[in-house]
């Protein structure tokens, strides 16, 4: 499969495993999940057919590993950036000492104010690493990586996920964990 072509599947399974899946007649099962053979056959019926080595070249190259199948390979689902109503069945996680969040520049000042708000989504999203988070930032303008005391905001009693390709979430940063990373 090309490259374009492994975009274009990419963001068709982003639309209906995270935004839209009724659109093409799938209901999320707990987790998130959708049966495969359920999903290649919406996508048929609905002029986007997509074959199983398709899905797997997807699944397997994703450079930010947005899907995964199940043990069994039968089933499969968008890791996280839901806007559906779904319970991702994610356990409560440690969260390293700091995580960073990658927004656009002319957010900053209001982010600082009010802290990060999940706005349509299931929860905040925070990276691992500057790299991650300035990429993130790029997709909204001039990038801005902001730093999150996720260490003082567990003390605090906030709750963190780490979801299966490794992005950090939680439901609020409240602005006195966030501070702007200098060299951003």
């Amino acid at each position: 499969m090309n490259r374009d072509r492994r975009t274009n599947v990419s963001k068709y399974l982003s639309c209906h495993l995270r935004h839209k899946p009724e659109e093409i007649g799938l209901q999320l099962e707990p987790g998130g999940w959708v049966s495969v053979a359920d999903l290649l056959q919406a996508c048929a019926q609905h002029g986007f057919a997509i074959s199983r080595a398709d899905l797997e070249a997807v699944v397997t190259t994703n450079d930010k590993q947005r899907f995964s199948f199940d043990a069994t390979g039968e089933k499969i689902r968008a890791n996280q950036g839901h806007t559906v109503a779904i319970d991702l069945q994610l356990e409560p996680q440690v969260p390293p000492k700091v995580l960073y969040h990658g927004t656009g520049a002319r957010s900053v000042e209001a982010i600082l104010q009010t802290g990060l708000l999940k706005m349509t989504r299931h929860h905040v999203h925070l990276s691992y690493d500057t790299m991650t988070a300035k990429k993130v930032g790029m997709r909204h303008g001039k990038p801005v990586v902001l730093v999150v005391d996720a260490a003082a905001m567990h003390q605090a009693g906030l709750t963190f996920y780490r979801s299966e390709n490794g992005v950090w979430l939680t439901d609020h940063v409240p602005p006195q964990y966030i501070r702007r990373l200098e060299d951003s």
